[in-house]
């Protein structure tokens, strides 16, 4: 009884080993390629639970996760002025492929980084060697970048890999170069700044003129409005006066005469030197010569 439960349980172990050796699961993160005798039989891409023959087949698993490869060093490169520009890059990338990443590479990430870092430096020296270094820099930055994606991704199907982007973090130049530029970058702002400053000075010259002008033909059209309100006012007073004074000549006699006394005689200091005789003093002798008696 004992040695048939024994029997049993031995069974069970057996049993529980070898279920446990034929059965596998794929996360939705992985593909797993299961091999026969060295040979690729199988390619799992969903996740799930599955089967295998036990000590005849065995399971690989790559991960399909999108992986970053970022450069240890900055990479040089020369531009079409013959000018050494140092880049820092990066490539996104992920395996799509299981079976014919693992017949290319190896299933090895190291060497698919190598393949991949080989191609977008390949891309990235051909693509610089076009363009200037404000080209590279700021103008055509994204194109360049589209080009590498793209280069890159073609040859990176070949292993079984999605190149998902490529992008350029930094370009530095050299210290000698850096210094070039920055004298030759210096020299046309000042340049550009003396053109300003030249244009705006000829443009403040011709305001000034403008207003200048403007202000004499303002100054002399006031002047003539002002001769002529004070030569209507002259004469309207002319005519006032003459009407006022005309119809009484004698009157008109004697208050020029008080004016002229008054004038005459406004300091004790003044001297004056006359006949007593004179007209001058016709209305001191005879008051009532005003009245014409």
């Amino acid at each position: 009884m004992n040695k048939g439960i024994g029997f049993i349980l031995v069974a069970l172990i057996v049993l529980l080993v070898v279920l446990s050796s034929s059965m596998f699961t794929v996360d939705q993160r992985q593909n797993a390629l299961v091999f026969q005798l060295g040979e690729v039989v199988s390619v799992k891409t969903k996740p799930g639970l599955y089967f295998k023959l036990p000590m005849v087949q065995n399971v690989r698993y790559f991960d399909t996760r999108i992986l970053t490869l970022d450069a240890a060093d900055p990479e040089r490169f020369i531009t079409s002025e013959k000018k050494n520009v140092l880049v820092d890059s990066f490539i996104k990338w992920r395996v799509i492929d299981a079976r014919q990443f693992y017949v290319s590479v190896g299933g090895d990430e190291r060497r698919a980084q190598i393949r991949l870092n080989q191609t977008v430096n390949d891309g990235l020296r051909a693509e610089f060697g076009k363009r200037t270094i404000n080209e590279v820099v700021s103008g055509s930055r994204e194109e360049i970048m589209s080009i590498i994606r793209a280069k890159a991704d073609q040859d990176a199907r070949t292993i079984g890999v999605q190149v998902v982007d490529v992008r350029i973090k930094r370009i530095a130049l050299p210290e000698a170069v850096s210094e070039n530029v920055y004298r030759r970058m210096e020299a046309e702002r000042k340049q550009v700044a003396n053109e300003l400053r030249s244009t705006g000075a000829a443009e403040a010259e011709k305001i000034r003129a403008d207003a200048d002008k403007q202000k004499d033909v303002i100054v002399a059209k006031a002047y003539r409005d002002a001769q002529g309100v004070k030569g209507a006012g002259d004469a309207k007073a002319a005519s006032v006066y003459a009407a006022a004074y005309g119809k009484n000549a004698e009157f008109y006699a004697f208050y020029r005469s008080m004016q002229a006394y008054r004038e005459s005689f406004k300091n004790k200091s003044d001297v004056m030197v006359l006949d007593p005789s004179a007209d001058f003093f016709k209305y001191m002798k005879n008051p009532r010569a005003a009245g014409g008696k």
